[in-house]
């Protein structure tokens, strides 16, 4: 029996419908090479139907004729029935099409999948998130979620989820980085507004999104790249996934990615930049907050990040959010929990506001254990404000990236002070942070030029 197939694909999934052949009596749709004749029968019919010489009349003299007569009705209703038949077999596989097609857009939600092994071409394969009508669509049991002050990276919008087996929970941890199970699956998605309808690089600022009935619609937004970190058996990987041309799928390029793109600034001003995708190597530097150990983990889901209404869940705090879903177990309460500030609501101190900043920005590397230790700069919220913090600190190697200036911060003197030059620099060597972004976040510079300004005392 022959088989006829229609596939739909919607990122990750196929729908096959199989068709049997109307010979025997399966379903197929009518040979391509049989219109031509079937229409000219079909003419041949309605001609003599019109005329009315749908039969041939009966002669009265003449048996051949009679005979003649006999087969030319026949043949006749043969073609009235192939015509029939060929339509029946027409609509059949036009209807059974539909059905094919409809059940391409009702599909269920992706299916997470764990990925323990290898590199996985496509997001797709891990099953954690998916585009589909307009909307970036998360799967049963993938959690959205934020923090207070996100890293800069070049002014992109992000998406962040966390998925976990079932069964499962992170364990808190009041300073460093919840303890994940095994399987969990953390995804970082970037995205821009469009400045145009359509798209050709061109971008603008954006208000955050959020996800609603499970996912996030895309109107006027530009996938860029999805970054996952996952949990292995061996410990953490991280790979990152550069969306196609379509946004139907995201393509894995360990080597990294370079991507020309215009800002329009809200003041009018254009900037063309290159946004850069790290490769898996500098993902795993950068989440190797432990220049020791050099052991790969996330850096987001920390308590005083977390700690925050949830943008999610109306009327919640994140972390009893978290609680409640049975994703995050401990002892611990939201009101005693660490909580960092958002970095642009002003309404609360500019001391916590640059500190969170910083934090965020920063601190992976200045700490006492990151990459950066060496450097003596710490920026992490415990660190009192002193030398540890840049006051008055020089800088242990000098060169461009001090910008022949002498200390790390200068109370009272933002244009005197090593870290606010660093920040407002796109050359190598001298831009910090050295990865993550092509362009200055003015905004952010700001904030720590006030914070500066603000400082008493002097390095004299």
């Amino acid at each position: 029996m022959t088989v006829g197939r229609i596939t739909c694909r919607t990122v990750n999934h196929r729908v096959h419908g199989p068709f049997p052949s109307l010979e025997k009596g399966g379903l197929e749709a009518p040979a391509s090479s049989s219109k031509p004749a079937l229409a000219e029968r079909e003419g041949s019919i309605r001609k003599r139907e019109a005329s009315g010489k749908g039969t041939l009349p009966n002669p009265p003299f003449s048996r051949e004729g009679t005979s003649l007569q006999r087969a030319a009705n026949a043949e006749i209703r043969h073609e009235h029935e192939s015509s029939r038949s060929s339509r029946r077999k027409s609509s059949a596989f036009a209807f059974f099409a539909a059905l094919a097609l409809a059940a391409c857009s009702q599909q269920e939600p992706p299916t997470p999948t764990f990925q323990a092994q290898g590199y996985p071409e496509h997001l797709s394969d891990w099953g954690v998130i998916e585009t589909r009508g307009g909307a970036l669509e998360l799967a049963a049991g993938v959690t959205p979620y934020d923090i207070a002050t996100p890293l800069f990276s070049d002014h992109a919008l992000k998406l962040r989820t966390v998925w976990m087996p079932e069964g499962t929970a992170a364990i808190y941890d009041p300073v460093e980085t919840f303890d994940f199970p095994v399987g969990t699956i953390i995804t970082k998605s970037f995205f821009y507004p469009k400045a145009h309808a359509d798209w050709d690089g061109h971008i603008t600022y954006g208000e955050t999104r959020t996800v609603s009935d499970g996912a996030m619609p895309l109107g006027g937004l530009r996938l860029i790249e999805t970054r996952i970190i996952a949990h292995r058996e061996e410990g953490w990987i991280a790979l990152p996934y550069v969306w196609n041309e379509d946004q139907t799928d995201a393509v894995l390029k360990r080597a990294g990615a370079v991507i020309p793109l215009t800002l329009h600034r809200p003041d009018g001003r254009e900037e063309a930049f290159s946004y850069i995708i790290p490769n898996a190597n500098q993902c795993a530097g950068c989440h190797a907050t432990n220049n020791s150990t050099r052991t790969v983990k996330p850096i987001g889901p920390k308590a005083r990040h977390l700690n925050k209404p949830s943008t999610f869940a109306a009327g919640m705090n994140q972390l009893d959010h978290w609680r409640s879903l049975g994703i995050l177990t401990g002892d611990f309460t939201a009101a005693s929990a660490p909580r960092n500030a958002v970095w642009g609501d002003e309404r609360l101190s500019l001391d916590a506001r640059a500190r969170a900043y910083l934090d965020i920005n920063c601190s992976h590397c200045h700490s006492n254990v990151g990459a950066a230790d060496t450097s003596g700069l710490k920026l992490t919220p415990d660190i009192a404000m002193g030398p540890a913090l840049g006051l008055c600190k020089s800088p242990v190697a000098a060169g461009s990236g001090s910008g022949g200036l002498a200390y790390d911060i200068v109370p009272g003197a933002p244009d005197q002070s090593i870290l606010v030059f660093r920040m407002e620099s796109t050359e190598l060597g001298a831009m910090m942070p050295e990865l993550g972004r092509s362009t200055v976040h003015e905004e952010g510079a700001a904030l720590i030029r006030q914070w500066i300004a603000a400082m008493e005392g002097s390095c004299g």
